[in-house]
């Protein structure tokens, strides 16, 4: 197995364990992620992200495949099931990630999944009437920020 393909390996195993300190271990200092929700975080941010997951996924489930990777880039599909805690509803996200490394390290990390789907489950009718628009989407990425920068505030894990 390349070497890549197994950092991907670990990255999805830790996050299946909710062990996002390994998360964070296998992403360079300079990591930069962006999916829908959380379009540039970077740094710290990035692994504050996946404690910030980890820790308020009670009941997540995670299942990572088709995971390929070379000297220089990699993929992988993972799907996540879990409640979403802001209206107890639940959600099964497919999620297709692409990876670019440096120095066996991923140093850029990107996630691409259907808004509107995620925004139906998740959200409900509002969801399915507006999940659609850029708006409602700028609207999630807001609230999204900014638990994001409560959650670092209130554990002590600073962006780096």
């Amino acid at each position: 197995m390349h070497p890549n393909t197994a950092l991907i390996h670990r990255f999805y195993d830790a996050f299946a364990a909710r062990d996002a300190e390994a998360m964070a271990a296998c992403y360079a200092a300079e990591i930069r992620f962006s999916d829908p929700v959380f379009p540039d975080l970077r740094g710290r941010d990035a692994g504050n992200l996946w404690r910030m997951l980890c820790e308020a996924g009670k009941d997540l489930r995670i299942e990572a495949s088709e995971i390929e990777a070379d000297d220089a880039s990699g993929r992988a599909r993972w799907v996540a099931q879990y409640t979403f805690s802001a209206t107890g509803r639940p959600v099964v996200n497919d999620v297709r990630a692409t990876f670019r490394f440096e120095h066996n390290r991923i140093i850029e990390h990107h996630d691409a999944f259907d808004f509107h789907a995620w925004s139906r489950q998740a959200l409900g009718l509002p969801g399915l009437a507006l999940g659609w628009t850029g708006w409602m989407q700028r609207r999630v990425q807001a609230q999204a920020g900014r638990r994001l920068r409560s959650f670092r505030k209130n554990s002590g894990f600073r962006p780096g």
